[in-house]
């Protein structure tokens, strides 16, 4: 089989497998599967992260073990009209072109092309290569949790090559840290008054994306526009929440959002007027930027029951329009790249809380400190609750990288071009493992995805093959 058709075809049949974050068992069985097709050992960690050891190829058998790393998960989204059940329904794939999409949900290219790559790269008897160990985690997405509760033992490779970045002919060599803090605002509800009208405020139609890659790309976030247009209402309107919920994940900026709220009668005039005048003024900024954009403020098909307090609506709303939200900070040292942002991820009015997702990104530790701090203090000036996650680094560059210098080296050699060299905004996993395993030398690479986190994400299927020549190459090159 020729080589980029074994790549679609291992693609292929990972989308097939249903594998949102903390819920890679089924990916993970079909891996071990492949192994034992192939008679690959494997093995996995208590925290259900997954390495295939692939022998060496007759003559390299005496060359240190190479890793190759990727994740099993994927970012779960869908468009509103999408019947996709993410827990049990295939990703179906969509070829358009050069192009290769899914059906109204995210693509899982992100790390799924990765992934196929490493099986294809394992398969191919037109590949050279050391041994190696195909080491797969879970819940990236969620956090870098499988690399995060990696076991050591479970590789004893010392030069790793991560395939889960977008751009070919680019070499990732560093990445920002993270955490999330979860904020929970306690409510308490309250019936509907006869003399209250009901409203139903929906956002629609964002760009949405990536909330590393993407933050700083004028992508409108649905679940601030949301508090927007309910702070300047509730100028005009005493009113109170029955809804209010947006996004479906800490990392990729919400696309939608919706509200449910009541007012008197005697003001829901003034509602309407306050809403039409916003709104202009909304699409006259967003028009460059985010031309699908639809905001409705009508009536709800089912009315609400009840409602929590004006003064919990107003706390609520307050402490939504004060989060940060976006690029906190420029890199001084390198001029265009995003140092420190954080992103508003999902809303959601539960029934005992306000319930706030806030993801934070640094390449600077300290500044994700600060900003970590920043976002609990508001938490705390709201009368809410807030519970920061584990933080992880950012990931260090090493421009002394044998590995590194190797891979530009191969890369002039088979494209006749010069790689870039990179640092991302997004989270990787090579750090975190370096760290775990006691150092490693390490690079990202891929190939090109436009559009991660979104039901926009897309495949450059021409990227693939250059990507496969490359990698081809540098595996025998590594072990020469």
């Amino acid at each position: 089989m020729k080589a980029l058709d074994l790549i679609l075809e291992r693609f292929e049949q990972i989308s097939a497998v249903p594998r949102g974050s903390h819920n890679e068992a089924g990916i993970r069985a079909w891996l071990q599967n492949w192994a034992g097709q192939h008679a690959f050992a494997h093995q996995t960690d208590s925290t259900g992260n997954l390495v295939v050891r692939v022998p060496a190829t007759a003559g390299f058998e005496a060359h240190p073990a190479l890793i190759l790393q990727g994740h099993m998960d994927m970012v779960c989204e869908k468009t509103p009209d999408s019947p996709h059940d993410f827990t049990r329904d295939p990703i179906r794939l969509i070829r358009d072109g050069d192009w290769i999409h899914a059906d109204r949900t995210t693509l899982g290219a992100d790390n799924g092309i990765g992934v196929a790559l490493m099986l294809a790269l394992a398969e191919s008897d037109e590949v050279s290569h050391p041994a190696l160990e195909l080491l797969l985690t879970v819940a990236e997405e969620t956090g870098l949790v499988g690399a995060d509760g990696l076991d050591p033992a479970l590789v004893t490779g010392k030069t790793l090559i991560n395939l889960d970045s977008e751009t070919a002919g680019e070499f990732t060599i560093g990445c920002a840290g993270g955490g999330t803090v979860n904020i929970n605002l306690p409510v308490t509800w309250e019936s509907l008054s006869p003399a209250e009208t009901v409203f139903e405020l929906n956002i629609g139609g964002l760009l949405g994306g990536h909330s590393g890659e993407d933050i700083n790309s004028h992508r409108t976030n649905a679940n601030k526009l949301l508090g927007r247009f309910l702070e300047a209402i509730q100028r005009k309107a005493d009113i109170r929440l029955a809804v209010m919920k947006g996004g479906t994940a800490r990392n990729a900026i919400p696309r939608s959002a919706q509200a449910v709220f009541v007012c008197p009668r005697d003001q829901a005039q003034s509602c309407r007027e306050v809403f039409t005048a916003l709104l202009a003024e909304v699409r006259a900024e967003q028009l460059a930027f985010e031309a699908g954009m639809t905001v409705t403020l009508g009536q709800p098909q089912t009315p609400p029951q009840r409602a929590i307090s004006r003064a919990q609506s107003l706390t609520g709303i307050r402490l939504l329009v004060s989060l940060p939200d976006g690029v906190a900070a420029m890199s001084a040292e390198m001029p265009g790249f995003v140092e420190t942002s954080n992103n508003i991820g999902v809303i959601e009015l539960g029934e005992n809380s306000l319930e706030i997702s806030s993801n934070h990104r640094s390449s600077i530790l300290s500044r994700l400190q600060e900003i970590t701090a920043r976002v609990e203090a508001l938490a705390w000036l709201a009368g809410a609750v807030s519970e920061c996650s584990k933080i992880y680094p950012p990931w260090q560059p090493d421009l002394n990288s044998a590995l590194l210098k190797k891979s530009i080296e191969v890369y002039q050699n088979v494209s006749g071009q010069k790689a870039e060299v990179m640092m991302t905004h997004g989270g990787l996993e090579c750090g975190i493992i370096s760290e775990h395993c006691g150092g490693l030398d390490s690079i990202s690479m891929g190939p090109t995805l436009e559009n991660l986190h979104s039901p926009d994400e897309r495949l450059y299927v021409p990227s693939l093959l250059p990507t496969w020549e490359f990698l081809k190459v540098l595996l025998k090159s590594l072990a020469d």
